[in-house]
Parts: C-alpha cells; sequence; structure tokens
C-alpha cells in the first residue's frame, strides 16, 4: 500500500517537470514567433512609410522587449518548478 502512494508521487513528479519543461520551450517558441511576427510588420511598415520609421523603431523595440520580459518569466517560473 505505502509502496503504490510513493511511486505515484514519484510519478506525478515525474510528469510535473515534465510539463514545465515542455512549458518553458513553448513559452521560448511563442517570444521568438512573437518578435518575429513584431520584426516583420515594423519592416513592412517602414517601407510603406518611410517618414515614420523611428517611432515604428522605437514602438518595435518597446513591444519586443515587452515580450522578451514575460517570457523571461515564463521560462523561470518552468524552470523553477522543474527543479522544485
Amino acid at each position: 500500500m505505502l509502496l503504490t502512494v510513493l511511486l505515484q508521487a514519484v510519478a506525478g513528479a515525474a510528469i510535473g517537470k515534465l510539463g514545465a519543461t515542455i512549458g518553458a520551450g513553448i513559452a521560448a517558441i511563442g517570444a521568438g514567433i512573437g518578435i518575429g511576427k513584431i520584426g516583420a510588420s515594423a519592416t513592412e511598415s517602414i517601407a510603406r512609410q518611410p517618414e515614420a520609421s523611428g517611432d515604428i523603431r522605437t514602438n518595435m523595440i518597446i513591444v519586443a522587449a515587452m515580450i522578451e520580459g514575460a517570457a523571461l518569466f515564463a521560462i523561470i517560473v518552468c524552470l523553477l518548478v522543474a527543479v522544485l
């Protein structure tokens, strides 16, 4: 009886760690896709309106930094779950 409970606890922890590592990977992939779309849209916008390139570039950098920060928090949380 006790062995069954211990095995279930260990298996649950392993599945939790697997889920946390998959979550970290998904967060990194999502951030990469998001920053890629921002770059593509900014390039297209600058090509359409070259006179607004300074404002577009500034907004692009700010939004990319926000996405990167959110992804970093997600990855850190996932790694903390996987380690602890």
